[in-house]
């Protein structure tokens, strides 16, 4: 479905918009001793990967349930997978710790499920940061506000999340996604916080990205299917300018670079979060790389290229990646790269 190449016009909506050079204004993000990534939601779910000293992932006999047809009339449902993308961030610094939410899935209940069978208490989180409007990072948010209670929880998103967008497929088939209320959600208890620019978050010691800078030749968005509401029509939206990530720089490491579907492009995240952050050396890349299917199959080798070179500890690339991505980042990175999972927990430490 989304194979085609536009014109011009789709062309120069996807531009890079150059970055050269160092911030103007750089973030200083502070070190922190330790950083861990709960998957909560991702699109696989594979009880039988192993753990190391690197991650760990969720055992056999996580969360009986009950069912007649077996001896003991019970059953492991282990964990949700769907297509969709919510990771629980605790950074540590010192004796302090600080537990986010990044992302939320695509059901209501799926991430709120998972936390439950992996005994998280989700009345921990002090935040929750969403990486883009898009309904399969932002279902779960209802869930987890019923999981709170009425607390007041801060969120943090770029106003475009708001936008309504649309995919126009062959045979005029016309699928438009859910689109976020503020309304519905400040109701629900969230303050939100809209934020076009970079945010520092816990002690200065977690980078929110905001808008993402485009400085690659072939990281060029989303096909001409995706379309988004501008008021009075639709248009290709490439850009999705409401993608952001989030950063953490681990004392003596490096960055560890966290994205939802990374529709500004792997490198293009990478380079902003080196760019606005002043720190060089990429630590680990986590997160949907958006890569999957045939527009984006030849933006794979120019990525690999680019992240090989960065030489990170660390690439668990997950949700929207794909599987052509995940084999050519497992060939070229073979000490680095870690396959993704619904209940797996990423430890970074200094």
């Amino acid at each position: 479905m989304c194979d085609e190449h536009g014109g011009p016009a789709e062309a120069l909506a996807a531009a890079p918009r150059l970055a050269e050079g160092a911030a103007v204004d750089p973030i200083a993000l502070q070190p922190v001793d330790e950083v861990r990534i709960t998957t909560l939601v991702d699109n696989v779910f594979d009880a039988l990967l192993g753990s190391d000293e690197r991650v760990s992932r969720v055992s056999p006999g996580l969360a009986w349930e009950p069912a007649a047809q077996f001896e003991g009339s019970r059953t492991d449902p282990g964990l949700r997978a769907e297509h969709g993308f919510a990771a629980l961030v605790t950074v540590r610094r010192g004796t302090s710790t600080t537990t986010l939410l990044f992302d939320t899935g695509l059901s209501v209940d799926g991430m709120v499920t998972n936390a439950s069978r992996m005994d998280i208490d989700l009345s921990d989180v002090h935040g929750v940061v969403l990486s883009h409007g898009h309904f399969d990072h932002a279902g779960g948010l209802v869930g987890l506000a019923g999981r709170r209670g009425a607390r007041a929880l801060p969120m943090v998103l770029h106003p475009g999340a708001w936008t309504r967008r649309r995919l126009s497929l062959p045979n005029n088939h016309i699928f438009e996604m859910p689109t976020l209320s503020r309304r519905a959600l400040q109701g629900e208890g969230f303050e939100v916080v809209e934020r076009r620019e970079p945010s520092l978050l816990v002690d200065d010691c977690v980078l929110i990205t905001g808008e993402v800078d485009r400085t690659t030749e072939y990281e060029r968005g989303m096909p001409p299917p995706h379309q988004a509401w501008t008021g009075s029509g639709w248009e290709h939206d490439a850009l999705v300018p409401d993608d952001q990530a989030l950063v953490v720089n681990v004392r003596d490491r490096g960055l560890v670079v966290l994205t939802g579907c990374g529709h500004a492009g792997a490198i293009n995240i990478v380079r902003h979060a080196q760019r606005l952050t002043g720190v060089d050396r990429l630590h680990a890349l986590l997160g949907g790389l958006h890569l999957s299917g045939p527009f984006f199959e030849p933006v794979i080798p120019p990525t690999v290229a680019a992240l090989t070179e960065l030489a990170p500890a660390m690439v668990a690339p997950g949700h929207c990646t794909g599987w052509r991505a995940q084999h050519a980042l497992a060939a070229a990175l073979p000490d680095a790269w870690l396959p993704s999972s619904s209940g797996s927990t990423y430890r970074l430490a200094a």
